[in-house]
């Protein structure tokens, strides 16, 4: 089992950044895909960036060039900073897990909600 905590969402003006964090349990971070997820209300979960166990990286393209994903596996925590944020990005934050030798073996965090609005 893999427990995720997320931290860092809040409210924040139209073009405002903001930091999430989602940090491990347990120290076998390194051996999971680190993704971002994002939900609105009434809308589907989306993916909204991916960090794999090599440190490479993607992005949806609503966010290309806004957010950045990173992980310190020395924390056993994810990051995504997001700058330049506008009134869509709102939504509830998920992080997600997904163990490199099986992707039937996932975890997800709580939430932390984002809010953009003057």
């Amino acid at each position: 089992q893999l427990q995720l905590v997320e931290s860092g969402g809040g409210l924040v003006q139209p073009g405002g950044s903001l930091r999430l964090s989602c940090a491990a349990a347990q120290n076998i971070f390194s051996n999971y895909h680190m993704d971002w997820y994002r939900q609105a209300p009434g809308k589907q979960r989306d993916l909204v960036a991916r960090i794999t166990t090599r440190g490479y990286t993607n992005y949806a393209d609503s966010v290309k060039g806004r957010f950045t994903i990173s992980r310190d596996n020395a924390k056993n925590t994810v990051y995504l900073q997001m700058n330049s944020l506008k009134s869509e990005d709102t939504a509830v934050y998920f992080c997600r897990a997904e163990y490199r030798f099986s992707s039937a073996r996932e975890y997800w965090g709580q939430g932390t909600q984002v809010t953009v609005s003057s």
